[in-house]
C-alpha cells in the first residue's frame, strides 16, 4: 500500500434535498445504481446533481474481477419491466443525458443484450431529445449481442479496457481479455458509425506510464475517441490494494497525451471515472457534428457471424 490518502483525494461528502430526491426515486422504482453497487466515491456529488448512473439486470454480476465491489455470484434478475421504470427515473430527474450500466451476464444466452437494447429504447420513447451512453460487457464477443444493443441507436457505446494488458491476468476475471476489449471497440465502430466510442482506464494498479501511453495507442488503433484516466481506489479489504496514487499533473500529462494520439476527447483526474461528467463530452463540437449528422450515413458493416477468435 502506498500510504494514507494524499490531499488530493480528500473530498466533502455531498448532503441536501436533491440528494434525498434522487434517492427516493431510484429507490421507489426499484433500479440498482453502479454508484451504490460500486462504492463509486463521486456519489455525493452526482446525486446532489440530481443524476444518477443506473445498472440494469440486477447488481450480481457472472464475473468476479479484483477491483470491482459489485457482487458475484449466480444471478436470479428477471424482470421485463425494468426498462420502462428506467426511462421513468430518467424522466422524473429530468436527464438530458441518461448514463446506464449492466452487469455481466454471461447467464442469459444473449448476455443481456435484448434487455439493455429495450432499456435504451424505452429511455429514448419517454424522454425525447435525451442522449444515452450505455457502458456494456463484452458479451463474449459475440457479434449478435453487440448488432442487438447497437440498433437501438445509443448515442454514446463504453467498454472499458480498465487497466494495461500486463495486469489482466491480475485484475480481470479470466473471461476478459485485453484483445477482446479492443476488439469489441473496433466492432462497435465498424458497425454503427454514428454512435461515439468510448473506454476508461485506471491508474494505480502497478502501471508504468509505458504501458499506460501504449494502451492509449492501443484504444486510438481500435477507433476508440473518447477516453477516461482515473485513480483506482480500493472499494473494501476484498478488492486488490492500490499500489501507487496518481498525482494530479500526472493525471494532467496523461490527458495531453491522449489528445496528442489522437481521442477526440479524453478526460484525466483522480474522480474521474466512466460515468462522470460524461455529458461533458456531448457539448464538444465533435459530438455535436457526429450526433447532429444526417441520419443518411455510410451503411453499417456487417459483421462476421463467427465468435471473434483471439
Amino acid at each position: 500500500m502506498p500510504g494514507k490518502f494524499p490531499e488530493w483525494l480528500r473530498r466533502p461528502w455531498a448532503s441536501g434535498e436533491t440528494v434525498g430526491l434522487t434517492k427516493d426515486i431510484v429507490e421507489g422504482l426499484r433500479l440498482h445504481t453502479v454508484c451504490q453497487s460500486a462504492r463509486c466515491p463521486n456519489i455525493g456529488e452526482c446525486w446532489a446533481k440530481g443524476t444518477a448512473t443506473v445498472m440494469v439486470l440486477g447488481d450480481t454480476c457472472t464475473r468476479n474481477c479484483a477491483f470491482c465491489s459489485v457482487p458475484s455470484g449466480k444471478p436470479t434478475f428477471d424482470d421485463a419491466e425494468e426498462p420502462q421504470r428506467v426511462a421513468e427515473a430518467v424522466r422524473s430527474m429530468g436527464l438530458k443525458h441518461a448514463v446506464i450500466t449492466t452487469v455481466a451476464r454471461d447467464d442469459l444466452p444473449d448476455g443481456g443484450a435484448g434487455h439493455i437494447a429495450g432499456t435504451i429504447r424505452a429511455v429514448h420513447a419517454l424522454n425525447p431529445g435525451t442522449t444515452v451512453e450505455i457502458l456494456v460487457s463484452d458479451f463474449q464477443n459475440e457479434p449478435g449481442a453487440l448488432r442487438c444493443v447497437l440498433d437501438a441507436e445509443p448515442e454514446i457505446f463504453c467498454h472499458n479496457i480498465e487497466t494495461v494488458q500486463r495486469l489482466y491476468p491480475a485484475i480481470r476475471d479470466r473471461r476478459f481479455s485485453y484483445g477482446g476489449a479492443l476488439d469489441l471497440l473496433r466492432m462497435a465502430r465498424d458497425y454503427s458509425p454514428r454512435a461515439i466510442i468510448k473506454s476508461a482506464l485506471m491508474l494505480g494498479l502497478g502501471e508504468t506510464a509505458q504501458e499506460v501511453e501504449t494502451t492509449l495507442e492501443h484504444l486510438s488503433a481500435a477507433s476508440c475517441e473518447v477516453i477516461c484516466i482515473g485513480q483506482y481506489l480500493q472499494p473494501s479489504q476484498r478488492q486488490t490494494e492500490v499500489r501507487e496514487f496518481v498525482t494530479p499533473r500526472q493525471f494532467e500529462d496523461y490527458e495531453s497525451l491522449a489528445y496528442e494520439l489522437g481521442f477526440a476527447f479524453a478526460v484525466a483526474g483522480p474522480f474521474v471515472r466512466s460515468s462522470y461528467r460524461s455529458e461533458e463530452v456531448l457539448e464538444t463540437d465533435f459530438a455535436r457534428r457526429r450526433l447532429g449528422a444526417a441520419e443518411a450515413g455510410p451503411e453499417r458493416a456487417q459483421l462476421p457471424a463467427e465468435k471473434i477468435q483471439r
